[in-house]
């Protein structure tokens, strides 16, 4: 008896080995061309396809594996489906097991959903009166567009034209052959398949050819009943971009040519220059489906241009920030937002930074059912001319939401975070010598445990005050510790003398991606504790003052307007009060500033900052003060302009400046969030970064291997 499942060598999926019977299904009312002796049928790892002449630039194996994609892509969005993302009963048929994705993964595949989805709504929507309109999908896959569609009802008077490789059409043919529900969304047909149409109904044309081989595409649509006069929407999911850009600009002007009344949508990625990029690229090469068409069209500009030059009129790009933040309804996006416990929010943006959404049209009637243009942004980055150099510091410290803080001229503590041996209760100190930066393990008295996103804030008599973190999203850390440094102990280990604090008072809710500040008022030493999350609410504005010497939580008089609630933002001690600048907020916006917390006769003041020219709001950055200057680390932005480096602002003259960062002699991509930086030196402008990177969507987990330090001096 064959086994139930087998197993995909590439991506370990386990697909459905279809076998049937030409009689298992009633062919009286469908036509579909199934073999049962098929390769097709067969294995996937075991699929070969012979390339014609024209297409030598890909060899067979290199085909397979993009056909691979078509199997992690309908696993993932069976996953969000399953969570509730979207509604489509359909995706299970196409599966044969579910496997349950992260829900970053589940996220990234819910945003692009709702963008085709949107855009074929609209499409569906503008020709509602016409006679008879068509969508086209290139590279269609394992999709499930059409039933559903046809299960809501929306495709009166439309006709739905699938094309992909002859392989991946023949085993869609046999699933649908063999499963009822599938087959019995199939109105019947006039004609039986011929040649490379596998499946021929009413409303649904399947097709096997390949998109790049345009003679064989045309007379295959052309044989499946295509119109070319009436309203068409092409749909391209991930699709051209695996294709040498010289067969894919061919496809996007054939396209234009053939249809003079047609939508082009078009979801794939960009940017692969910056630290996600390069990630997101080697991730492909591993897997031999190189992104062709980022080399020659990286952003959304060339996207536009590109299709402007192949004949369409116009042309709408919108990265998937702009389309989630901006078209998705603020409802919606709550509801999406609570149903899986989250924590990624610098991996979800930068996700979205690098794919887009496309719509490009020929006609007048089509030009209504282009996306809306995005807004100019309004605040962009004034960059200097001058870059920071960054250099390595050899010594092997990773990480992922970790705390740190200068304990003494030269000693750095580092506690929490999680890395490739997973989450724990590490704590570390980084030594500076004659002889350069060491790692020093350290013995702590009492366990730290298990927490990420927390802070560790040094205090003026000495030691340093750990509060707040998280072991997930759904369990907060509570209570407070004083960790100090102790005495050597064994060779190449320090002790660390950690006591949990008991406090009165009352204390602020727990939450994680806060900040604590060293703060004075009259003498007297406080830590500030403003913003953060927790695992109810999706951001925090209130703060509390901590008396140090009276382990008391205390009420102190504030006035002025605070900032607005908001995470992952910075905030540094200065002249008695706090500098806050950026984070995000409960939409998931981020913010900008800066905004100080000021010490007055009573007590504090928040006070509004105006700079110009404006800094561009970020998120999980860093920041020190340094000579009356603020600097602002890394972090993540929405702004198409590169990745963030130091943002210098001079609190006294308010302006601002850009600096990016030289990281040529780093030989892995310096990625900036969720990291720890130290000004550790001020007379010598440096600043040590240690740690970073994040989970890149499903392109792998990408850590800075190594701390590396910033030499400030262009910047001063």
């Amino acid at each position: 008896m064959p086994p139930l499942y087998s197993t995909d060598s590439r991506s370990g999926l386990k697909m459905c080995p279809v076998v049937m019977q030409r009689n298992s299904a009633p062919y009286s009312a469908v036509h579909m061309d199934t073999d049962a002796n098929h390769p097709a049928l067969q294995q996937t790892a075991h699929l070969t396809h012979q390339t014609s002449s024209s297409c030598d630039v890909w060899c067979s194996n290199t085909i397979v594996t993009v056909q691979g994609t078509n199997d992690s892509s309908v696993v993932s969005k069976l996953s969000a489906a399953a969570r509730r993302y979207f509604h489509d009963d359909f995706l299970r048929h196409f599966v044969c097991k579910e496997a349950r994705r992260a829900p970053l993964i589940n996220r990234g595949y819910y945003v692009r959903w709702k963008a085709v989805d949107f855009c074929v709504r609209r499409f569906l929507h503008v020709t509602k009166n016409c006679p008879m309109r068509q969508i086209l999908s290139l590279g269609a896959g394992f999709d499930s567009a059409y039933f559903r569609l046809h299960a809501d009802g929306a495709l009166d008077r439309a006709v739905v034209f699938e094309v992909d490789f002859p392989d991946v059409s023949r085993r869609k043919a046999a699933l649908i052959a063999s499963n009822v529900t599938l087959r019995d969304a199939l109105q019947p047909g006039s004609a039986p398949p011929a040649g490379p149409v596998h499946v021929s109904s009413a409303q649904y044309r399947l097709i096997g050819v390949d998109v790049r081989e345009e003679t064989r595409v045309e007379e295959a649509l052309g044989a499946a009943g295509l119109d070319r006069a009436a309203p068409t929407l092409i749909l391209s999911e991930v699709v051209l971009t695996y294709m040498e850009t010289q067969s894919s600009d061919a496809v996007i002007s054939w396209a234009s040519k053939l249809l003079p009344q047609s939508l082009f949508v078009m979801y794939e990625q960009m940017h692969p220059g910056d630290p996600f990029g390069r990630v997101m690229q080697n991730h492909f090469l591993k897997l031999n489906s190189t992104l062709h068409g980022l080399r020659r069209y990286p952003d959304a500009a060339a996207q536009r241009r590109r299709f402007l030059e192949q004949g369409w009129e116009q042309c709408v790009c919108l990265d998937m920030n702009h389309f989630y933040l901006g078209m998705v309804p603020e409802e919606e996006r709550r509801r999406v937002e609570s149903l899986e416990p989250f924590d990624e929010y610098e991996e979800w943006h930068q996700k979205c930074s690098h794919y887009f959404i496309l719509t490009a049209s020929r006609g007048s009637l089509m030009a209504q059912a282009l996306l809306p243009p995005a807004p100019a942004a309004s605040i962009g980055p004034s960059w200097s001319p001058a870059a920071l150099s960054v250099r390595l510091v050899p010594v092997d410290t990773e990480g992922l939401g970790m705390a740190s803080t200068s304990v003494s001229p030269g000693q750095v503590l580092l506690t929490g975070g999680s890395a490739r041996g997973g989450r724990g209760p590490v704590a570390r100190i980084l030594l500076r010598d004659q002889e350069g930066w060491r790692s020093v393990s350290v013995e702590p008295t009492v366990d730290l445990g298990v927490r990420l996103y927390h802070t560790a804030t040094a205090l003026p008599g000495g030691g340093v005050v750990v509060f707040g973190g998280r072991s997930s999203p759904l369990n907060p850390i509570r209570g407070l510790m004083r960790v100090t440094p102790d005495a050597l102990g064994p060779p190449g280990t320090r002790k660390l003398c950690v006591e949990p604090m008991v406090c009165t008072g009352d204390p602020p809710a727990p939450r994680w991606r806060h900040t604590a500040t060293s703060v004075s008022h009259q003498g007297k030493s406080f830590l500030f504790v403003f913003g953060g999350k927790n695992e109810s609410e999706a951001a925090l504005g209130d703060g509390g003052f901590l008396s140090v010497d009276q382990q008391h939580w205390t009420e102190v008089p504030v006035e002025g307007a605070p900032p607005e609630a908001r995470h992952s933002h910075s905030a540094c001690s200065h002249q008695g009060g706090v500098v806050v600048f950026g984070g995000l907020d409960r939409r998931g916006v981020p913010l900008g500033g800066p905004a100080v917390l000021r010490p007055t006769g009573g007590g504090f003041c928040w006070e509004r900052v105006e700079v110009r020219p404006p800094v561009v709001p970020r998120y999980s950055h860093s920041a020190h003060v340094m000579a009356g200057r603020l600097l602002l680390v890394g972090g993540v932005w929405l702004h198409p302009d590169g990745v963030p480096g130091v943002a210098v602002i001079d609190l006294a003259a308010r302006s601002s400046l850009e600096f990016r960062l030289d990281t040529s002699s780093v030989p892995w991509p310096l990625m900036l969030h969720s990291f720890c930086s130290e000004l550790t030196d001020p007379e010598e402008a440096e600043l040590l970064l240690v740690g970073g990177g994040g989970n890149c969507f499903s392109f792998g987990t990408h850590f800075n291997l190594q701390p590396v330090t910033v030499d400030l001096r262009a910047a001063a």
